[in-house]
């Protein structure tokens, strides 16, 4: 006799930087455990790697591709799948920013968050519109996460690789009226644009990175042992685990 078939619930969502609309199912047993041996690996590719796994399984639409999703709509969707598969809340243990020697697992608080209740949050003045000198400027695409994974790998002085990134990043380039889109264009094209623009322009570039919308949590807390209050703000997903 045939085992019962296990019902697996569905579920709706929809993006908040690309504004597309997914559904998805929660994530298995089998696929929680390769989750967590990733994060007891401390590998940030490994966890990357199953993050993709889990977000490839538990997609249901065959037009949504995973890997071209802005990196802030993927902790999203991801925190979100997470909630619908072990639990909306997630309890976090916070220490005490003070060194108290023997005491200092006592100097810990616990916190309960809720992931349903995380918003994405969009910093004042962000734009993927960078106007750079007259009427010459570029229109970025937000990085996925095989995109930010190489940047978080990057070691600032490696220019040559993130102006790669940065390239990989431009939707278009207009000048007035006339449009030049990055998918026509060759990357050596780019990449020598890229090189040519001035240290001012170049740190608009920058500002769009590093204004980038993420998920955020701000957290408040008192130590047990010297009740020194704490103010900490929670980015990425990879800080609610």
């Amino acid at each position: 006799m045939a085992l019962p078939k296990i019902d697996v619930p569905t579920y709706d969502i929809e993006l908040p930087v690309s504004k597309k609309k997914i559904r998805y199912r929660p994530f298995l047993v089998k696929e929680q455990r390769n989750l967590l041996m990733a994060m007891e690996s401390e590998d940030s590719d490994a966890v990357h790697t199953a993050i993709r796994d889990i977000l490839h399984n538990c997609t249901l639409n065959e037009d949504i591709d995973v890997e071209k999703l802005p990196i802030v709509d993927v902790e999203y969707y991801f925190l979100n799948i997470r909630a619908k598969s072990v639990g909306e809340i997630v309890e976090l243990f916070f220490p005490c920013d003070v060194d108290h020697g023997e005491q200092n697992d006592k100097a810990k608080v616990k916190i309960s968050i809720d992931l349903t209740k995380i918003d994405v949050d969009f910093p004042e003045g962000h734009t993927n519109k960078i106007e750079l000198f007259g009427e010459v400027g570029m229109i970025m695409k937000y990085p996925t996460i095989e995109l930010m994974t190489r940047l978080e790998n990057t070691d600032a002085d490696d220019l040559d690789n993130i102006f790669d990134i940065v390239a990989s990043c431009v939707d278009l380039i207009y000048e007035g009226d006339k449009i030049h889109y990055a998918k026509e264009t060759k990357k050596s094209e780019l990449l020598d644009f890229l090189y040519n623009l001035n240290s001012e322009q170049f740190i608009k570039v920058q500002n769009f990175f590093a204004t980038l919308p993420r998920i955020k949590q701000e957290v408040e807390y008192d130590c047990p042992i010297c009740g020194l209050h704490h103010h900490k703000v929670l980015e990425g997903m990879q800080s609610f685990f």
